[in-house]
């Protein structure tokens, strides 16, 4: 099992991201409010997504 070894770490994974950021590489997300949750898992279940779904949470008291 040489060479499977996870993300390496967190000095590995800050490199990854510091490089992400210096050649404006980003992840294309779909941010939904947290109370439409059952329609992502609804998405999901139908395989109608395209991108990562994030469900903002700063609507929860």
């Amino acid at each position: 099992m040489d060479g499977l070894r996870g993300s390496g770490g967190r000095p590995a994974t800050a490199a990854m991201l510091d490089f992400c950021a210096e050649h404006g590489v980003t992840a294309g997300i779909e941010l939904l409010p947290s109370a439409r949750v059952n329609e992502a898992l609804d998405r999901l279940q139908r395989n109608d997504v395209r991108y990562r779904f994030v469900l903002d949470l700063s609507d929860l008291s």
